[in-house]
């Protein structure tokens, strides 16, 4: 059929298994297509075709609610809601969003882009159904990987203990971004090995009540011969333990098995954890053959070959460019132990793993964990490194407080992916770790302008012994400038003059620097003298640069990839009013908004970040420095 026609589900009450299994070959081969163009995330969506199917037959959305945790497997789920047509616009600046969005549909009842949170947001809705009385169903799926966060081990105790009507589907397939870890996945490894018993359960009650005199006698003690067949049949019963319905394991290709066993679950009384066993990237072979989980998320690939197609890069990953430097560092400090929260691949942590398989510790999705594991550490004079990314740094932030910095612990924290990141959008923009970072006492918080100084920041980082300090750093490549052989050690709070100039200060960081030197380039044949500062110290400021330049009443332009509430251009005012500085300050960066998915070029562009308009804010600066000069 033609999918970009279709408008809604409800078509699928119709089909029989041939036409479901034919409709699943004809997605594959849509998404396949699709996403070799611009790419998306193409394992999770192959894994969850046949899945998707069976819950909008069984199911009627969007009165039942679906409840995708991190959403990066609805792609079937849009398709089948009418939104094919779009899929050319995936990801891209004002197109389709890669992940459930409320505006989009209303089959997209709850957005995600972080995981673990399906469960909580899914007990909400089975509340409010409840309390309004009304009969829709409530479905959250979720995955393996994203069960080990502590939000959804809390969700899963309470729905247990208020027993409501609520369906889990567990989509195992023993990957998440990268392989799974913990006690957890072990149980569910053993869970997938056990023969399914729910069947076995029913048919044993119903022979024993038929057996005549002794069958009544029986019966009665049949409950407990059936949790006895339950421990014999499945090793460690988790879920059932905590007051669900297990059904499972179930194939999660076989649509009469998914079809069966939700339609059992939509019949249930109380919570209900349908096991459902799936093959992430299935029927894309190089995809499903991948072993590194580099299919998770791609960028344009070629269907026949596999190949992906790479951008040309310059420089090295940043994310490499910190593994690398921690690799040589800890061949000199035993004390270095490295932290990630699942994101071993992602960070560029894999080397080395390889070279210190017993100081690299991956937790599993668990930020919170992390971050207070990091702490322990550090009572102990190791040098624990929490390599994190900034969007999900946002959930240990309480841990940063109270259990780091508050007891002034000396923990590294490496900031990946800080700044815009394009197509993942709003729920990953890493544009918020400077405002929750830089107000809590005893951090330091920096940030390089290219991959050598980062590796420069790296080493201080980890020469410093005073309290917490975190060094941020962006998505992507570095722009190729020469690498030191020899590590230095920077002076924390020292910022450094990459250009001169007497009439406007440019105060800038990383990702934005080489937009500051352009303009400056823009702004001398216009002649405009402005002077570009490397303010690589967020916290704490340079504060004997920022009192000469008050003390030579020159106008300041703070520039950043963050957003400007509580940024650092707030700092800068601030130091500004704590001194009584009477000087003109002005400041770009991001609004009071979140930012949507795009590239990030066309992102700058929306928000007023890019060279012409800093000229503009420059030339206008020193404008009001004339004006107020002739006023006075």
């Amino acid at each position: 059929m033609n999918l970009e026609e279709i408008q809604d589900p409800q078509f699928l009450k119709t089909y029989e298994t041939e036409q479901l299994n034919q409709l699943a070959a004809e997605i594959r081969s849509f998404l396949i297509e699709k996403l070799s163009v611009r790419g998306g995330h193409l394992g999770p969506n192959l894994g969850v075709v046949e899945l998707t199917l069976a819950m909008h037959k069984v199911f009627d959305s969007p009165k039942d609610k679906f409840i995708w945790d991190v959403g990066h497997q609805a792609y079937v789920h849009k398709i089948l809601t009418g939104r094919a047509s779009q899929f050319d616009t995936l990801r891209q600046y004002k197109g389709l969003c890669g992940f459930p969005k409320r505006i989009e549909s209303e089959h997209d009842v709850w957005e995600t882009g972080h995981s673990s949170t399906s469960l909580s947001a899914a007990m909400g809705m089975a509340i409010a159904r409840d309390l309004k009385k009304t009969d829709d169903k409530v479905v959250a799926v979720i995955g393996d990987g994203a069960l080990t966060g502590g939000m959804a081990l809390e969700a899963l105790n309470h729905i247990g203990h208020e027993k409501k009507d609520l369906i889990v589907v567990l989509n195992d397939n023993e990957m998440s971004i990268a392989p799974n870890v913990g006690a957890l996945h072990n149980v569910l490894g053993r869970m997938r090995t056990a023969r399914k018993y729910n069947k076995a359960k029913d048919e044993l009650e119903s022979l024993i009540r038929k057996i005549p005199a002794f069958g009544g006698k029986l019966a009665a003690t049949a409950e407990r011969v059936k949790d006895s067949l339950k421990y014999l049949l499945v090793s460690g019963m988790f879920f059932e333990e905590l007051g669900y319905t297990y059904l499972g394991p179930v194939d999660g290709h076989d649509v009469d098995d998914l079809i069966e066993n939700l339609t059992y679950a939509k019949k249930t009384k109380g919570p209900v954890i349908i096991h459902v066993l799936t093959k992430k990237g299935k029927g894309y072979e190089p995809a499903e053959s991948d072993k590194k989980d580099s299919w998770h998320g791609v960028g344009a690939y070629k269907i026949e070959s596999g190949e992906q197609i790479k951008p040309q890069q310059v420089g090295p990953s940043y994310s490499g460019v910190v593994s690398k430097t921690l690799e040589t560092l800890s061949h000199k400090d035993d004390r270095i132990a490295v932290i990630t929260p699942a994101m071993t691949i992602g960070s560029k942590l894999t080397d080395y793993g390889k070279a210190f398989p017993d100081r690299l510790f991956d937790v599993g999705i668990a930020e919170q964990h992390a971050t207070t594991m990091a702490a322990g550490l550090a009572t102990q004079n190791m040098k624990p490194v929490l390599s994190i990314y900034s969007t999900f740094l946002q959930r240990g932030y309480d841990q940063v407080v109270h259990d780091v910095a508050r007891q002034n612990l000396n923990v590294v924290f490496t900031i990946d992916r800080s700044g815009l990141v394009g197509a993942d959008g709003e729920t990953h923009q890493g544009v918020f770790d400077i405002a929750f970072l830089r107000h809590i006492p005893n951090m330091v918080l920096m940030m390089g302008k290219d991959e050598n100084e980062l590796q420069h920041m790296v080493y201080s980082a980890l020469k410093y012994e005073d309290g917490p300090i975190a060094i941020r750093f962006p998505r992507g490549n570095g722009s190729g400038v020469p690498m030191d052989e020899e590590l230095e050690n920077i002076p924390i709070g020292s910022w450094e003059v990459l250009k001169d100039g007497d009439d406007v200060a440019i105060l800038t960081f990383g990702t934005t620097i080489p937009m500051a030197l352009e303009a400056w380039e823009i702004l001398a044949k216009s002649g405009v003298s402005a002077r570009v500062i490397n303010a690589r110290f967020i916290k704490p400021l340079d504060s004997k640069m920022l009192k000469e330049l008050y003390a030579e009443n020159m106008p300041i332009l703070t520039l950043e990839e963050a957003v400007l509430q509580g940024g650092f251009g707030s700092a800068v005012l601030e130091h500004a009013a704590d001194h009584q500085a009477n000087v003109i300050i002005d400041r770009m960066g991001i609004p009071d908004c979140f930012i949507e998915h795009g590239s990030v070029t066309k992102l700058l562009e929306e928000i007023g970040i890019t060279t012409p308009d800093l000229v503009e804010r420059v030339k206008a600066l020193v404008k009001r420095k004339a004006e107020k000069g002739l006023l006075t």
